[in-house]
C-alpha cells in the first residue's frame, strides 16, 4: 500500500496546518471485482480467437484459377522454346503441338475415353474397398495398445514400401486379372489410410473422452460418436494420401501387368507407347494421368478438407 503523504505549511498564527490538497485521492472500492476479471478474460479469449475467413469473391476465384493456368502456359512455352532451339528427335522429345495432336487423335477415335474409364473404375473401386478395410483396422488399433504396439510398425513399414514391389507376387497369386490390380491398389492405399486415422485420433484432446465417459458413453459409442468425428481432419488427410497412393499403385500395376483378362487402362496406354517408341503417346498418357489427379484434388479432397477446417475454425484468413 502506498504511504500517505501530508504537507505541513506554517499558518499566520504560527500553528502548523496540513495541506489536504497534496494528499492522493482515496480509491473507491469496486462493488463487483469479478466483473472486471470476467471482462479481462473475455478480452483475452477474443484476442486468441483466429480471424474469421472472409467469403471468397468471384475475382479471387478467377485469380486463383488463372495462377495454375499461367504456370502451365509457362511450362509449355519453355518446352516449345527448347524444341525450337535444341531440335531433339521427335521420338525422344516431341513438341507440345505433336503431343496435343496425338491427344486429339486418341480422343477422336474413343481410345482415350475407354482407357480413362477403365482406370477410373479400378481406381475408385479399389480406393472404396481400401477405405472399408482400413477404417475398422485403424479404429481397432487406436483402441488397443497391445495391437498398436504389435502391428503399428508393420503398417508404417507397408506404407513406405513401394507398392510396385507387390506386382510380381500378385501376378503369381492371381494371374493376369483385375484381382492383381486391386491387390496392388489395396496394398498401397490401406496403410496410408490407417496411419492417417491413427494420427487424427491421437490429436483429439483427452477432454473429449473424459466428457464422454462422464455422460455414460460406452467404449465404441465414445469412438464412433465423439472420437471419430473429432479426428475427421486427420482422417481426411489420410484419405487424401491414400488416394494418391492408390492412383500411383494402379498405374504401376497397369504398366507391368498387361494382357490376359486385364482391361486396357492408362498404364497399358503408357506401356503401348513405350513398346512402339511413340513418345507422343507416352506424354499424352502422362498428361491425362496428371490431369485426373489435379481434378480429383480440386473437386473432391480440396473442398472437403477446407470445409472441415472452416467448420472447426482452423482455416485462417487468407487461405482457401
Amino acid at each position: 500500500m502506498q504511504a500517505e503523504t501530508r504537507t505541513t505549511v506554517p499558518s499566520t498564527s504560527g500553528a502548523p496546518v496540513t495541506d489536504l490538497r497534496a494528499q492522493p485521492p482515496t480509491p473507491i472500492p469496486d462493488p463487483d471485482p469479478g466483473a472486471h476479471t470476467g471482462r479481462e478474460l473475455d478480452a483475452g479469449l477474443d484476442a486468441l480467437q483466429q480471424q474469421a475467413v472472409p467469403p471468397i469473391g468471384w475475382s479471387s476465384r478467377v485469380a486463383k484459377a488463372l495462377l495454375p493456368l499461367a504456370a502451365v502456359g509457362a511450362v509449355i512455352y519453355v518446352w516449345q522454346m527448347y524444341v525450337w532451339l535444341v531440335r531433339p528427335r521427335p521420338d525422344v522429345l516431341p513438341g507440345p503441338a505433336e503431343v496435343l495432336g496425338t491427344l486429339r487423335d486418341l480422343l477422336a477415335d474413343g481410345q482415350a475415353q475407354a482407357v480413362i474409364l477403365t482406370s477410373l473404375e479400378r481406381g475408385f473401386a479399389g480406393f472404396a474397398i481400401a477405405v472399408l478395410i482400413a477404417t475398422p483396422i485403424g479404429l481397432l488399433l487406436v483402441q488397443s495398445r497391445f495391437l498398436r504396439g504389435a502391428f503399428g510398425p508393420i503398417i508404417s513399414g507397408l506404407q513406405v514400401l513401394p507398392s510396385v514391389a507387390w506386382v510380381p507376387a500378385a501376378i503369381i497369386w492371381f494371374g493376369l486379372s483385375d484381382a492383381t490390380v486391386y491387390f496392388v491398389v489395396l496394398m498401397g492405399a490401406v496403410p496410408s489410410i490407417v496411419n492417417g486415422l491413427i494420427s487424427g485420433v491421437d490429436q483429439v484432446p483427452d477432454q473429449y473422452r473424459r466428457v464422454g465417459h462422464v455422460l455414460g458413453a460406452g467404449r465404441w459409442v465414445l469412438v464412433l460418436k465423439i472420437v471419430l468425428p473429432a479426428a475427421l481432419p486427420g482422417y481426411v488427410a489420410g484419405l487424401k494420401q491414400g488416394w494418391a497412393f492408390s492412383w500411383r499403385s494402379l498405374m504401376a500395376a497397369e504398366i507391368i501387368a498387361t494382357g490376359g483378362a486385364l482391361g486396357f487402362g492408362l498404364g497399358g496406354l503408357l506401356e503401348q507407347g513405350r513398346v512402339l517408341s511413340d513418345m507422343a503417346v507416352v506424354m499424352a498418357a502422362v498428361l491425362i494421368i496428371l490431369s485426373i489427379g489435379v481434378v480429383v484434388e480440386l473437386l473432391l479432397f480440396g473442398p472437403l478438407e477446407r470445409r472441415l477446417l472452416r467448420r472447426r475454425g482452423l482455416l485462417v484468413a487468407g487461405t482457401s
